[in-house]
């Protein structure tokens, strides 16, 4: 088997870690092909500036749909809404944390007024102005070490990241805060990884078995929002799923850019019901907003 991937430390990992897995279900081989996408290429601009569809996934996608491999490993929150042609999502593995967490020598509220926070989020730069932040945000692009490493060499005084790309690369001890989903809510699917494959590949089978069945109905729900909104990155919009035994429960909210709420929904179903609770979700935030 073949498995294409980004080149960073992070999607590297990530992929490692998917191989790990399957190797308890198989003996087959797998080989590791990667693969440069437009997202990585581009180093200079804010996501929300750019036409993002796609923009970490379409060669990966191209590669799956010429055969070059087999399947790829993506991080979930980067998937457009709706997938390429006979490209299919065959597994979510167990979900790592959804949560954001801050990167800086200072706590959450202690940041002094006009330090200079770096994200490249619209979804973030609203979080930092709906808490009232005093600073001065800036755009910042880089995998996570370039990230950290430019909070600790003074140019930015604090970053905010997600939580689980920190810990996959073993540098939770820059970790200074943790923020609840409800404080700080996290991009959907954010946390989860994405085997996707071709919907007729002879390996389905096999892939199919790394499917953690409440970590896909969380991002379900949550990507089904974001679908039904009909946005990707232009969107400050946070959204969080926590399955729990039988039960789903659904937290969205919409800021504005400068961080007024447009829209705040609580909803909760079965576990089955993950797609129409975010159908609800997005239903409700279109009145509201």
């Amino acid at each position: 088997m073949k498995v294409g991937t980004r080149g960073s430390s992070l999607a590297m990992v990530q992929t490692k870690y998917i191989i790990k897995q399957l190797s308890k279900i198989t003996d087959e081989e797998v080989q590791v092909e990667i693969i440069k996408t437009t997202g990585d290429k581009i180093q200079d601009s804010q996501l929300y500036q750019m036409d993002v569809k796609g923009i970490f996934t379409k060669e990966l996608d191209k590669a799956i749909l010429e055969g070059k491999v087999d399947f790829a490993v993506h991080s979930l929150k980067d998937l457009p809404t709706e997938m390429t042609g006979d490209l299919e999502i065959v597994a979510v593995p167990e979900r790592e944390s959804p949560r954001e967490v801050l990167v800086s020598p200072y706590n959450w509220d202690e940041i002094p007024d006009g330090a200079t926070l770096g994200t490249s989020s619209l979804r973030r730069e609203a979080f930092i102005n709906h808490h009232q932040k005093n600073v001065n945000i800036k755009s910042i692009r880089g995998n996570v070490e370039t990230r950290i490493n430019k909070v600790s060499n003074g140019e930015y005084q604090g970053v905010i990241l997600a939580e689980a790309g920190i810990k996959r690369l073993g540098l939770d001890k820059h970790i200074k805060q943790v923020f609840s989903p409800e404080y700080f809510t996290p991009a959907a699917g954010q946390g989860a990884l994405a085997v996707v494959s071709r919907g007729d590949s002879e390996i389905r089978e096999i892939l199919e078995k790394l499917n953690h069945i409440p970590s896909a109905q969380e991002v379900e729900a949550e990507k089904t929002v974001l679908g039904e909104l009909g946005g990707g990155c232009q969107w400050p919009l946070g959204a969080n799923a926590r399955a729990d035994g039988n039960k789903l429960h659904l937290y969205t909210i919409l800021l504005s850019r400068e961080g007024e709420v447009l829209s705040q929904v609580s909803l909760s179903g079965s576990l089955s019901e993950a797609r129409e609770l975010g159908r609800e979700a997005a239903k409700i935030i279109k009145e509201d907003s």
